[in-house]
């Protein structure tokens, strides 16, 4: 079935903490098709030997991070209400799953993914260093006008500029040598910012602890025709 068969469309804004820090991607999609099929969702699906349900995650979050503000985007063949939709989800979820809401769509929008613009987190990172050193550390990295990055993946290494993937970062405070920031990175088709390099950018010699998304922006762009 094509998205022309699709009679409405659903985005789901949903929390992903607790054990589900460790499911990848694609994991994550498995999980909320297994949701949707037990809760009798007419989900459209795809033209094909194999037809695939017509979800998607607006953004992937990466292995170890913890979010209150995925997106999961669905078509449907027959027209649901959105409470009764909610408290059948709701009583399917695997254990780290929440919804906190579901909106009906443009049914001719285009994809989540492509009107991707940013992403936010909230990062603790162990470092021993005063509030005003954090401070000096961030000034002077938003004040450079490139940080040049490597980035190895598996045999292959990636070089990029760090710098326009990072929009702000904000000190929230520094306590008992854990430092938690706040941080609007860029996420669209030109690349998306990690923390966990940002945070080494920024001269942390450990890892973060813990790295959470508050929040996902999309572009207010018009519907496809």
């Amino acid at each position: 079935m094509s998205q022309s068969d699709a009679v409405q469309r659903l985005q789901i804004r949903f929390a992903a903490e607790g054990p589900l820090k460790y499911v990848s991607h694609l994991d994550l999609m498995r999980v909320w098709e297994r949701v949707c099929k037990r809760a009798d969702l007419p989900l459209a699906t795809s033209r094909g030997f194999s037809p695939r349900p017509k979800i998607a995650l607006a953004a992937p979050l990466a292995v170890g991070a913890t979010s209150e503000a995925e997106i999961l985007d669905l078509l449907l063949t027959s027209r649901v209400d959105l409470q009764s939709t909610m408290r059948d989800l709701s009583a399917e979820l695997t254990p780290g799953l929440q919804i906190i809401d579901i909106r009906e769509g443009a049914l001719k929008q285009a994809s989540l993914q492509s009107m991707l613009r940013a992403a936010c987190y909230e990062v603790e990172v162990p470092d021993r260093r005063s509030p005003e050193a954090w401070r000096r550390a961030i000034d002077d990295l938003l004040a450079r006008d490139e940080i040049p990055w490597s980035h190895r993946r598996g045999k292959d290494t990636k070089s990029y500029d760090l710098r326009p993937l990072i929009l702000a970062i904000e000190l929230l405070g520094v306590q008992e040598g854990t430092a938690r920031l706040d941080m609007r990175l860029r996420n669209d088709e030109r690349g998306a910012g990690r923390p966990e390099q940002v945070t080494l950018a920024l001269g942390a010699a450990e890892e973060p602890t813990r790295i959470h998304r508050t929040a996902i922006e999309l572009a207010a762009e018009p519907v496809t025709a």
